[in-house]
C-alpha cells in the first residue's frame, strides 16, 4: 500500500488561539508530571468498574442513590428525599450506558429544589414523582416536537458528522452554524461537500486536524477512547471538580421571595444561551414560574427546531452585546435579575463587562450560572464544544460502538450530556437562589457537558442495554404530549416530566420568534 501523505502542520500556525491553547497545555502537563501517577490514579477505577461486568453489577447505584448523590453534593436536605417517587426500569432506550437513569435523576433533582423553594416560601410540602420513560422522552424532547403536525426538518448540516482521517483514527465535526463550517473547510482547503471532506482528510493525522480546525474557529473532536482521553491534561482537571460548582462570590444582604403561588413565581431569569443545554435549564426554571428573557443577537445562527422546544415559556429579545446601548440594555436589565444564566465561553462576557463579579457589583445577591463544554479549569477550558463533540472525545462514541461490535464511533441515543447538564443547571440555580434568601451573598454555579459525562459514566454501564427496542414516536406521543400555541403556529411536544402534586409544571407563555419582545421585564404581579 502506498504511504499516505500527512497535513501535519495547523493551518494557521501563528494564531493567537493556537499559541494560547499550546501554553495552556504546557502549564497542565507540568502540573501533571509532578505526580503521573495521581492522573491515572483517578481513574482506575472507573476503567475497572467499566470493563468488568461483575465489578459493573456490584458497583450499580439505585436511580434513587443516585438521586441523593446529586442532591446532598448541592446541600440539600436529606430529608426532603423522602418525598421523591421514581419509577420505572432501565435500560428504556438502546444503550450501555444509563441513560434513562441519567435524564430521569436529574430533572428529579431540579423538580425537588422547585418543592423545596414552594416550602421555603410557603411552608408547604409536596411531593414529586418522575416516570423513567417519560424523563428520557423529555430527553428527547426535540425529536418528538410536531409544528403543525409536521416533524422536524433535518438538524444536521450537510457535512456535519463523522470522517475517517489519514492514520486510521476518526473525527467528528460539528458544522450546523456557518462559521464552524466554513472553519473546517477552510483548514482542509476544500468545498463545503462530504466527499470533498472525506477526500481532504485523508491526507490528515486526526489529532492534528483537531489541533487545527480549533485554533481556526472550528468545533471538531478527535474520537479517543476513555483510557486515551483519562489520560489527557483535561480529564485531570476534571477529576479536581465536583458535578456542580456553587461558590459564594460576594456579600449582599438575603433577598426575600417575591409574593407568588408557584415555587419560582417572580423571579426573574436571563437567558444567554443557545442550542439544548443553557436553553433547557432557562425552559425547566420558566416551567416553575420564572419569568425568563432569552437574550439573543439578530446575528447570531441559530437551530430553529431547538429554539422553538426550548422557548417554551420564555420572553426572547435582541440585544446587541458589541455596541454601548445594548451593553447598556444589560446592565439595566442585570439590577433586576435573579439569575443569569449562561453558555458563552470563558471570558467572552467577562471581555464585554459581565464577569460573575462584574455582575455581582450591578446586582449584589445574583445567582450567576455558567455553562461551558469541557470544565472551567485545565488547558480544555476555553474549547468550544457540543454535546455530540464531547461524547466523542471523551470516550463515549468508542465504548458504545465497541459494546456494539462497530469498528468505529457509535452515538449515544439521546444528547444526554446536553439535558442533564441543562437540568443540573436549573437544579443548581434554584439551590443557590435558595442559599441567598437563607444566607444572602452572590452565586456563582458551574457545570459542563464533560464533567457531565464523567459522571454518566461512574454511574457503570448496562449489559445488554444495546439491545433494548427504542422508544418510538407513537409511544411518545400517545403518553406525554402537550398541544399548544405558539408564534410558530400549533405545537405538539413533550410535557415537563418532573410532577409536582401542588404546583404542577405548565408553561405559561407560548414559544415565540427569537426577537419578539422588548428588552424589558414584565411587571410582577
Amino acid at each position: 500500500m502506498a504511504a499516505v501523505a500527512m497535513n501535519t502542520a495547523p493551518a494557521v500556525r501563528g494564531s493567537m488561539a493556537a499559541i494560547a491553547f499550546l501554553s495552556a497545555i504546557m502549564t497542565w502537563s507540568r502540573k501533571v508530571q509532578h505526580d503521573p501517577e495521581k492522573c491515572a490514579a483517578v481513574f482506575r477505577k472507573d476503567r475497572t468498574q467499566n470493563n468488568n461486568p461483575k465489578g459493573r453489577e456490584a458497583a450499580m447505584q439505585s436511580p434513587a442513590d443516585i438521586l441523593e448523590g446529586i442532591w446532598t453534593s448541592a446541600g440539600g436536605d436529606k430529608a426532603a428525599l423522602a418525598r421523591v417517587r421514581l419509577t420505572g426500569e432501565e435500560p428504556q432506550i438502546p444503550s450501555s450506558f444509563r441513560v434513562a437513569v441519567a435524564g430521569q435523576t436529574t430533572i428529579a433533582a431540579a423538580g425537588l429544589a422547585a418543592a423545596e423553594i414552594t416550602r421555603l416560601r410557603s411552608g408547604e410540602v409536596q411531593d414529586v414523582h418522575v416516570d423513567m420513560r417519560h424523563a428520557v422522552a423529555e430527553c428527547r424532547s426535540e425529536r418528538y416536537l410536531r409544528l403543525d403536525d409536521k416533524p422536524p426538518p433535518p438538524a444536521r448540516d450537510a457535512i456535519a458528522g463523522v470522517y475517517s482521517t489519514g492514520d486510521g483514527r476518526f473525527v467528528r465535526c460539528h458544522t450546523d452554524f456557518p462559521h464552524h463550517r466554513d472553519a473546517v473547510c477552510k483548514v482542509l482547503a476544500c468545498e463545503a461537500e462530504r466527499e470533498k471532506v472525506q477526500a481532504a482528510l485523508m491526507r490528515w493525522k486526526g489529532e492534528d486536524f483537531e489541533t487545527a480546525a480549533y485554533a481556526a474557529g472550528g468545533v471538531v473532536a478527535l474520537m479517543r477512547s476513555h483510557d486515551e482521553w483519562s489520560a489527557l491534561p483535561q480529564a485531570c482537571a476534571l477529576a479536581e471538580l465536583p458535578l456542580i460548582s456553587i461558590e459564594k462570590i460576594g456579600e449582599a444582604p438575603p433577598k426575600p421571595w417575591p409574593e407568588g403561588d408557584r415555587p419560582l413565581a417572580g423571579l426573574r431569569v436571563l437567558d444567554l444561551s443557545r442550542v439544548i443545554a443553557g436553553p433547557v435549564a432557562g425552559r425547566t426554571l420558566a416551567a416553575h414560574g420564572a419569568d425568563v428573557l432569552l437574550v439573543s443577537g439578530p446575528e447570531l445562527p441559530a437551530i430553529p427546531w431547538l429554539t422553538i422546544d426550548t422557548g417554551r415559556g420564555k420572553l426572547t429579545t435582541f440585544i446587541e452585546l458589541k455596541s454601548e446601548a445594548g451593553r447598556a440594555q444589560m446592565r439595566a436589565l442585570l439590577k433586576d435579575v435573579d439569575i443569569f444564566s449562561q453558555g458563552y465561553r470563558p471570558h467572552a462576557l467577562a471581555a464585554l463587562g459581565f464577569s460573575p463579579e462584574e455582575a455581582a457589583k450591578i446586582n449584589p445577591g445574583i445567582v450567576y450560572v455558567t455553562l461551558s463544554a469541557y470544565g472551567h479549569a485545565g488547558p480544555w477550558a476555553e474549547r468550544r464544544g457540543f454535546d455530540s463533540l464531547v461524547q466523542t472525545t471523551t470516550g463515549f462514541n468508542h465504548a458504545e460502538g465497541k459494546a456494539a461490535g462497530i469498528d468505529g464511533p457509535k452515538e449515544l441515543p439521546a444528547q444526554i450530556l446536553d439535558h442533564a447538564t441543562g437540568y443540573l443547571m436549573a437544579f443548581g440555580a434554584m439551590m443557590a437562589r435558595a442559599r441567598q434568601a437563607r444566607e444572602g451573598g452572590s452565586w456563582h454555579v458551574r457545570v459542563s457537558l464533560a464533567q457531565t459525562g464523567r459522571w454518566l459514566w461512574n454511574l457503570g454501564r448496562l449489559d445488554g442495554g444495546l439491545d433494548t427496542p427504542d422508544l418510538t414516536g407513537e409511544a411518545v406521543h400517545a403518553a406525554f404530549i402537550e398541544s399548544m400555541p405558539s408564534g410558530f403556529g400549533t405545537l405538539k411536544a413533550v410535557r415537563h416530566s418532573a410532577l409536582l402534586s401542588r404546583t404542577p409544571a405548565q408553561w405559561s407563555r407560548p414559544a415565540m420568534p427569537l426577537g419578539s419582545h422588548p428588552a424589558q421585564w414584565p411587571v410582577r404581579s
